[in-house]
């Protein structure tokens, strides 16, 4: 910081407006700089989002409302995470209003905001922590000053609680009176100085959700719940494979002649049905006869695909001398699916558009989408909603495009929505993944760890890989390309195992893959954390003692002898049973999970109505160090979200592909970890910090978790798990153990055409 400004001390706007609007402006000494040499402990994918989203955050504005309440329209994309209730905490800290007076509603798209309304990568809280710190301080501050006009005492004699401004003589002003005089005719730069952690009444203490009775209650707004007027429900005929166009319908008069049916139309990724209801949709969409064109993935299968990633592996160089730990694992393809079914509302007139939809990239969204319909994009309106769920997923708008095409074909609003099967089929995935890792030791030392990451090639066209154009000449990793970039500064070695290196390749691109929770990170833990196992076993060392001794950081160390601790390591298990440890490190925080499996065979052969049986997790402990906690509660929400994430990709959540089709239609046969393998005892455990500032923690529980329940099998059954899901090979759909035909459809009735 320069000589002017200390660490909590920073420069903000009031604009000029008839009520009390602040904004941050973060003077160039507080910027983060994105240094160079050695990557994540410099500098990581969080340090990139953030630098990306300074030059924008004095766009960022706090409003007082003349009835006392507080606005912010958050720049993100609220899909569950909770920061809708972290900014709030935030505002109401440093304005000193309480939370319930906190007005949070989503940004419109927004293209000045740049590369500051993306919501990916744990960075929501990190990049905009700071901006509205500074921008309801300031809000507080010319408030204060107002309040010692109006009650002519001086600003020190002042105080500002639950939104009132009490003097030392007992007069009271209430914030809401104060908005008018507080505000600017003008747009002025302001000092202003933010409350130390010490002084912190909000920020640090758990919290409920503050839309948490409206989403129990059934009064939470979702995009399919807003009653834009004209919009009638729609849905689309889709291919029977991979991105199949569509090549003629033969019975279009016979559909639109069903009840509510009121227009079938070609796009460009199927056939659409507009109608009365969401019933009457899938009724036109299973009475349509189309004939379809070859896709993208056209006749591959889980083995071709695992063919060309063989074929695209990167050497992991000349084997050492030494002895070594090398083994390859295999990770299938996964769905991306949310909770919400992919929807969109949009109303396109000749000249205008309006869409409505839960998107975490919402000004590409609104850039393509213009592009798409032929209009300036200024006079696209892109309104953020809130959503059910994403896990990456919402990153992609594919929803609001053809809610858009549709419009403008028919000249009517819409209200699509697709149905389950059209995401697990046709959505995105994770992409399957083999990883090769060669560790050389001797005696006690490990000398050197390679990993060579191969995947089906991820999608990058969100808006991330726009951020890395405009970034690249600040990051310290060369001449590469996106994929590269993103897995280099999400990965971080925590051992000191010499010299140690990791590289990705990618190839494949006829699949429709996204950013799915941790994108990399589980794969990779997981292979790094077997390895680890098997290091510490030829080197006759207990696992979670090994881990202690190799990791490079007290932090680190920290939470792992957490997790030890609370969890009972090293306990007597009975036949069957084993415990497994892991850790993980992304974004400035670390992770630590210790579970207990059941891999009895009376718990693997149980017969499971309408599920799969398999192991069984019985206990979980998650130990975090992830900087500030600004709502510890809403954190331990979402490490029991990753957890159960991390279990379902250890042992039962995949796709099948054949014949460039995925088999699984929905959540009855994609099997996500269920209640009955939802451990029972399970704890989360935030470790105190000094740290003044919050680390990543949206993702930090599913890389740990996968990886600790994959330890905990190779402990129980003698035998180290190398292809994932562990269950991928042996359930999916009667009869085992071979995969059916394709089953039909819950939607099109169609099987191949």
């Amino acid at each position: 910081m320069g000589a002017d400004f200390g660490r909590r001390r920073f420069l903000g706007y009031v604009l000029a407006a008839p009520t009390l609007v602040t904004a941050a402006g973060l003077t160039p000494e507080a910027e983060a700089q994105v240094p160079s040499p050695e990557l994540t402990r410099l500098v990581d994918l969080n340090d990139v989002l953030t630098a990306a989203a300074l030059p924008t955050a004095g766009l960022i504005s706090v409003e007082v409302n003349t009835d006392g309440t507080v606005s912010f329209a958050l720049p993100r994309a609220e899909v569950g995470q909770g920061i809708t209730t972290s900014s709030a905490m935030l505002i109401a800290e440093e304005l000193g209003v309480a939370v319930d007076r906190v007005r949070v509603s989503l940004a419109d798209a927004r293209p000045e905001l740049l590369f500051n309304q993306l919501t990916g990568g744990s960075n929501t809280t990190i990049a905009t922590y700071t901006p509205i710190r500074v921008a309801a301080a300031l809000a507080r501050s010319r408030l204060l000053a107002a309040a010692s006009a109006s009650l002519g005492a001086p600003v020190a004699e002042l105080s500002l609680r639950d939104g009132v401004i009490t003097g030392r003589a007992g007069h009271r002003v209430e914030i809401g009176a104060l908005a008018g005089k507080a505000a600017s005719t003008r747009t002025e730069q302001v000092a202003v100085e933010l409350g130390s952690r010490e002084s912190f009444t909000v920020i640090g203490k758990p919290h409920n959700r503050i839309d948490a009775l409206d989403a129990v209650t059934g009064r939470k707004k979702f995009a399919m719940d807003l009653a834009v007027p004209g919009a009638k429900p729609t849905m689309v005929c889709r291919p029977p494979t991979i991105n199949g166009k569509v090549g003629s319908v033969a019975n279009t008069a016979e559909v639109l002649a069903l009840p509510g049916i009121t227009d079938v139309v070609v796009i460009s990724t199927g056939v659409a049905v507009r109608a009365e209801t969401f019933g009457q949709c899938i009724d036109g969409v299973r009475a349509l006869r189309v004939n379809w064109k070859p896709g993208t993935a056209e006749g591959k299968s889980d083995q071709s695909v695992l063919g060309q990633l063989a074929a695209a592996e990167l050497p992991l160089g000349p084997r050492p001398p030494t002895p070594v730990v090398e083994a390859k694992f295999t990770f299938q393809f996964r769905g991306n699916s949310a909770l919400e079914p992919n929807c969109a509302i949009a109303d396109v007139r000749a000249d205008r558009a309006e869409i409505f939809s839960a998107l975490k990239s919402p000004i590409v969204a609104k850039q393509t989408i213009a592009a798409k319909l032929g209009l300036p994009p200024h006079k696209v309106t892109v309104h953020v909603t809130e959503g059910g769920g994403s896990f990456g997923r919402k990153l992609f708008f594919d929803a609001a495009l053809e809610a858009a095409e549709v419009s403008q074909r028919i000249g009517k609003p819409v209200k699509l929505m697709w149905h389950r099967a059209d995401d697990s089929r046709q959505g995105r995935t994770h992409p399957m993944a083999t990883s090769r890792v060669r560790a050389a030791y001797l005696g006690g030392v490990v000398l050197g760890y390679e990993q060579r990451h191969t995947s089906v090639s991820t999608d990058f066209g969100h808006g991330l890989g726009e951020l890395f154009t405009a970034m690249a000449a600040r990051l310290p990793v060369g001449d590469i390309g996106f994929s590269e970039t993103f897995f280099q500064l999400s990965q971080e070695m925590s051992y000191n195992f010499g010299v140690s290196g990791r590289l990705l390749s990618e190839t494949a691109k006829g699949f429709n893959t996204g950013s799915m929770r941790n994108v990399y990170s589980p794969d990779v833990t997981c292979a790094r954390e077997l390895v680890v196992d098997q290091l510490a076993a030829r080197m006759k060392k207990d696992p979670y003692q090994f881990r202690r001794e190799f990791l490079r950081d007290d932090r680190h160390r920290a939470v792992l002898d957490k997790a030890a601790e609370a969890g009972g390591w090293g306990r007597s298990m009975p036949s069957g049973f084993a415990q497994g440890i892991a850790f993980h490190a992304e974004y400035k925080s670390a992770s630590a999970v210790l579970v207990e499996l059941d891999c009895r065979p009376e718990t693997v052969n149980r017969p499971i109505r309408d599920g799969v049986g398999g192991p069984r997790v019985t206990k979980m402990v998650v130990a975090v160090d992830v900087g500030l906690a600004v709502n510890p509660r809403g954190l331990e929400a979402q490490l029991m979200g990753g957890a159960m994430d991390g279990i379902a990709l250890a042992l039962t959540a995949s796709l099948h592909l054949r014949d460039g089709y995925f088999l699984e239609a929905s959540w009855d046969n994609y099997f996500y970890t269920r209640q009955w393998n939802t451990p029972t005892d399970f704890r989360v455990i935030v470790l105190p910090s000094t740290s003044d500032d919050p680390g990543g923690a949206g993702e930090l529980g599913v890389a740990p978790a996968m990886a600790a329940v994959a330890c905990a099998y190779g402990r129980a059954t003698g035998t180290m798990p190398t292809t994932f899901p562990i269950n991928h090979g042996t359930l999916s759909f009667e009869p085992k153990p071979t995969i059916p035909p394709i089953p039909e459809s819950p939607v099109d009735g169609r099987t191949h055409a």
